[in-house]
């Protein structure tokens, strides 16, 4: 059976290291390193992660973990741009545009995320989704590391 691949943003990186997100994020971490769950990232990720503190920046190598690495092109900036355009953020969630074009067009399973305020939001979620599908592109599912946990009895 193929494993589901997931694209994680920065917020969830810098997840397992906040004491509020910390438990979740650990536990798909575990997941991605039992491979579980393939990882996928960005060089947009890669990118934020820049001015991010050592731990943050090393985590991926600190746990022996080698993600895929998809980049944003001219499709992936149209796209963003359709969602900019549609008004399903403002102008200053560019980057979240893009994290959500990624996921899109490099067809991943599932884009996790902590933020809820621009990406794991129902009413932006039907947003994005509107749009791609109005472009010719698959729904993109969204969730946060809590909701794609396996909860054992």
């Amino acid at each position: 059976m193929r494993r589901l691949k997931i694209y994680i943003d920065t917020s969830v990186i810098g997840g397992y290291f906040d004491q509020e997100f910390e438990t979740e994020t650990k536990e798909l971490f575990d997941k991605f390193i039992k491979k579980e769950y393939e990882i996928v990232i960005s060089d947009l990720t890669q990118r934020e992660l820049i001015g991010a503190p050592e731990n943050v920046k090393n985590l991926f190598k600190n746990l022996g973990l080698s993600p895929e690495i998809v980049s944003i092109s001219a499709e992936v900036i149209s796209l963003a741009n359709e969602y900019l355009n549609e008004k399903v953020v403002g102008a200053t969630s560019e980057d979240d545009c893009l994290h959500i074009a990624l996921a899109t067009i490099h067809k991943v399973d599932i884009l996790v995320s902590w933020n809820f305020k621009h990406i794991v939001n129902l009413k932006r979620i039907r947003g994005y989704n509107a749009i791609n599908i109005m472009n010719g592109y698959p729904i993109v599912e969204i969730r946060s590391p809590k909701e794609i946990i396996d909860y054992e009895e």
